[in-house]
């Protein structure tokens, strides 16, 4: 019986992913303008760039108790696999809500083989957590194999990346005010990374010409066998910058085109982000 991988929109993977590699999906809630939308299915990252370039502010919500119980218990009664790998339980209540909504399945069900991973990875870098672990349950891999193989992976992804304005972290709640005050006062780039699920500020460049050439430095200093693996990088709405940075990193570490995986950040993670994001994902131990 094939295991079935569920992830949530904040993977931001293409419609393209959960089809080929056969992922179940539910949606984190985008609230714009006094409605209400699924990320990944009702509105689209740009709609959202556009709205925040003009001065809106989009929040965001957790995947519902009722959509995880729904789900869960589907497959517990036909009793079959299903993985959840889920967004980093550092920047979302999601993994929370779906623990909780496992344990009232499994009081009816105790035998429901679900199981759920916390990640602590966002954007494309838990995307390809997601990716990893659904071909390995398309080759008939075991429940064990791909839980450990999820997990490994997880541990491994490095995030780094850049913002536009760090404004649009602070009013997410995702950085100090101090913090977004002083990057939008000096015109400066802020790096970031995630450390134990959290974003962390990590550097302050000045000029956005050097951050893509500092992104790459941080890259060699902390990844290793980057021609065995697939590197991602994910984008606020802007595309040419990522695929500057894909130029630059198949120059450098002699990757092939092919296994970069470029998507843009989704409506979801996009709320808080901004436009102009340039984030940048790879494992810093590939092969075990």
């Amino acid at each position: 019986m094939t295991i079935q991988i569920l992830a949530d929109s904040a993977s931001d993977l293409s419609l393209k992913h959960y089809n080929e590699f056969n992922i179940e999906m539910v949606s984190l809630t985008v609230h714009l303008e006094e409605k209400e939308y699924e990320d990944g299915k009702t509105i689209d990252p740009k709609s959202v760039y556009n709205a925040m370039r003009d001065g809106k502010s989009p929040k965001t919500s957790q995947v519902s108790p009722q959509t995880f119980k729904s789900v869960f218990t589907s497959f517990a009664k036909a009793n079959k696999p299903l993985v959840y790998i889920a967004f980093s339980s550092a920047l979302s209540g999601t993994y929370q809500t779906a623990k909780m909504m496992e344990q009232e399945v499994k009081e009816e069900y105790p035998d429901a083989p679900i199981y759920i991973i916390d990640t602590k990875c966002a954007s494309i870098g838990y995307g390809l957590v997601v990716l990893y672990a659904a071909k390995l349950a398309q080759n008939g891999a075991c429940l064990e194999e791909i839980i450990e193989a999820a997990t490994y992976q997880a541990e491994h992804m490095e995030h780094i990346f850049t913002v536009d304005d760090l404004e649009y972290l602070y009013r997410g709640g995702r950085v100090s005010k101090t913090a977004a005050f002083v990057g939008t006062l000096l015109k400066i780039k802020p790096l970031l990374h995630v450390e134990g699920g959290k974003l962390i500020p990590l550097e302050k460049i000045r000029g956005s010409k050097k951050v893509l050439g500092r992104m790459l430095e941080l890259m060699e200093e902390r990844g290793t066998d980057f021609q065995n693996q697939t590197i991602g990088i994910s984008h606020g709405d802007a595309l040419e910058t990522a695929e500057k940075l894909a130029s630059m990193i198949s120059e450098k570490f002699g990757v092939k085109r092919e296994n970069i995986l470029i998507e843009m950040v989704g409506s979801a993670i996009g709320s808080h982000s901004g436009p102009g994001t340039i984030a940048l994902f790879f494992s810093n131990k590939p092969t075990k």
